[in-house]
């Protein structure tokens, strides 16, 4: 009679994510505190339309910092990146959606609106 215990059933364990050393996360911490800061001093400049642009830059490069080092996905493999990098990409894709359609009609509100407002 064989009285070896069994494997448990279910999926194996999974390796814990790396110990990052404090001067990365403190770094990152610092990086995106700067970026902050740029994000501040850039609202008060007068750039016209590019102000929303250079906005969602750098608020994209926040993002991937907090993605890259406090998500882990810099050490992680491969196919986590691109299941993130693939919804980002869904994510633009809508927003680029609504954008196409509220160009498309807002003409037509800017006209109703300058119809309905009253005659001074």
């Amino acid at each position: 009679m064989d009285h070896h215990a069994a494997p448990p059933a279910g999926p194996p364990p999974q390796a814990a994510p790396p110990a990052l050393p404090a001067s990365v996360l403190l770094g990152t911490a610092g990086a995106l505190l700067a970026l902050t800061a740029v994000t501040v001093a850039s609202s008060r400049l007068d750039l016209g339309s590019f102000n929303v642009v250079l906005a969602l830059a750098i608020a994209g490069l926040k993002a991937s910092l907090v993605a890259m080092f406090f998500m882990h996905l810099k050490y992680e493999n491969r196919f986590q990146a691109v299941v993130f990098v693939s919804a980002l990409f869904f994510v633009a894709l809508f927003i680029g959606f609504v954008v196409f359609d509220t160009m498309q009609y807002q003409p037509e509100v800017r006209a109703a609106t300058e119809a309905a407002a009253p005659a001074r």
